[in-house]
């Protein structure tokens, strides 16, 4: 058994918009996701607006810059996660393909130490 980050991206200004039903909607997916697969699940939260994020990076000489905001300005944000436990990729991209994610996507890492 390995264990895979699903990562979930989605348009934020896409739910911005979105009446707020669809978002109601989606949370009872998510739920209802979860029941399915509980199982497998080993963690998984929905993250704050991309507005809150702080991004660090090496100055090159033993410093870092610290910024307001993502790395890279895109459409899609990692807006939330599952932590899940499969027997292989295959049955990683299984579950994955389950994950609500009706405003953008999912991607799929292993763990490879740790966790």
């Amino acid at each position: 058994m390995g264990k895979y980050l699903v990562m979930i991206y989605d348009n934020e200004a896409a739910w911005a918009a979105a009446d707020p039903s669809v978002a109601e909607t989606n949370h009872k997916n998510h739920q209802a996701f979860a029941e399915a697969n509980g199982a497998a699940l080993r963690g998984g939260a929905q993250l704050g607006e991309s507005s809150t994020a702080t991004s660090i990076r090496s100055d090159g000489s033993g410093g870092f810059v610290v910024t307001d905001g993502t790395f890279v300005e895109t459409k899609e944000v990692m807006g939330g996660y599952y932590l899940i436990e499969a027997a292989d990729l295959d049955e990683a991209l299984s579950i994955a393909k389950q994950v609500p994610s009706p405003m953008g996507g999912v991607e799929v890492r292993p763990i490879i130490n740790g966790g």
